[in-house]
């Protein structure tokens, strides 16, 4: 009988990076869980997202170690390199949670300081390789909603910052004040950036079902959180004198950010239709689609916070909507993550494969 670490060095070879969007998408659930009031929920969930934390952490980790070369590819690779910024989003919204719900300052800011490290390395080390690299894919082959990922991870930064500062004593709460807004402007920066060129290479090339992966659902999930960033910024206004200054700007780009993230839900939604029901595309199991649970449940957290910093009542049961959409999502997701792995733990003395996202 094999060890349990020989069983897991061959598959977790074909890792994703971008395996800590389960991570992501069960965090955001739970805040929005804990924000809409469900009791039992948002502590269930948060348990969970640890153990779903420390159990891919290794993992990561372990493929770092046992296979370096599997990694530096995918570091070089234009498709598979956003992947690891779910690292940075994963460590905030875990940070996030673990000040809303677990009350653990310490925690929180233990898991910012990861993230940041995580964002600085990540954002610098992935686009130098990717700029000076000398053979590159095409626009129709070297991207996907997957790079809006550096938009999230960015923007994770400035909501975890935001959520800080009004436990912090000044000067720091202002400092923290004024990196999240930093964050929230560049993440808002970076999105323009890449979506010009997402949304080219939609109207411009060919397309497949198959190029509709479900990391296209980012898309919206960027626009979900930077409103989410915006309307924290709001919140924390009355005790950041340099953000109540800028309280006509913040509040129009907030909406601006939820109007976009909103248009892209029923263009989802059709191209949806479009790949499984028009082009038949076989639904199946597969772990990327994370990526799509997690703009809906930041969905939800963001039109109620945007509702809570604007005043914005008429909004009524939309983030509910949202939720159990995305609750569901989830727990569909989470039961074939579960029968994935059995099958697959089962096959791997004899065909060493893994899910990959």
């Amino acid at each position: 009988m094999p060890t349990l670490l020989q069983r897991i060095r061959a598959p977790v070879e074909t890792m994703s990076p971008g395996y800590f969007s389960m991570v992501m998408a069960t965090g955001i659930l739970s805040l929005a869980a804990h924000l809409l009031g469900i009791p039992m929920l948002p502590e269930a969930l948060l348990a969970l997202n640890w153990c779903l934390f420390v159990v891919i952490g290794a993992l990561a980790l372990l493929r770092l170690y046992w296979h370096p070369r599997a990694v530096l590819g995918d570091l070089f690779d234009h498709l598979n390199a956003p992947g690891f910024f779910t690292f940075v989003a994963a460590c905030s919204i875990l940070g996030s949670q673990s000040v809303l719900i677990g009350g653990s300052l310490r925690t929180a800011i233990a898991l910012g300081v990861a993230g940041l490290l995580g964002w600085i390395g990540f954002t610098y080390a992935i686009f130098t390789v990717l700029t000076v690299k000398r053979d590159k894919p095409g626009l129709d082959r070297g991207i996907n909603g997957g790079w809006l990922l550096a938009v999230v991870a960015t923007q994770s930064m400035a909501v975890l910052a935001a959520l800080l500062a009004p436990e912090a004593p000044q000067p720091l709460r202002m400092e923290l004040n004024f990196f999240a807004l930093s964050m929230w402007l560049w993440g808002g920066m970076l999105y323009i950036w890449m979506m010009s060129l997402i949304f080219y290479r939609y109207t411009f090339f060919a397309f497949s079902p198959a190029d509709l992966s479900p990391p296209y659902w980012i898309n919206m999930g960027a626009m979900a959180i930077s409103t989410l960033a915006g309307s924290l910024l709001i919140l924390n206004a009355p005790h950041a004198p340099f953000l109540h200054s800028m309280l006509p700007f913040l509040k129009g780009f907030t909406v601006f950010y939820w109007a976009t993230g909103t248009w892209w839900i029923p263009m989802l939604a059709v191209l949806a239709v479009w790949r499984h029901g028009i082009r038949r595309f076989p639904f199946a199991y597969d772990p990327m689609y994370w990526g799509a649970v997690f703009p809906l449940g930041m969905y939800a957290a963001s039109t109620l916070r945007m509702m809570e910093a604007l005043q914005l009542p008429f909004l009524g049961r939309l983030p509910h909507a949202a939720f159990a959409v995305g609750m569901a999502a989830w727990t569909l997701l989470f039961v074939g993550q579960l029968r994935a792995l059995r099958r697959h733990w089962r096959a791997v003395p004899e065909t060493h494969d893994f899910p990959q996202a």
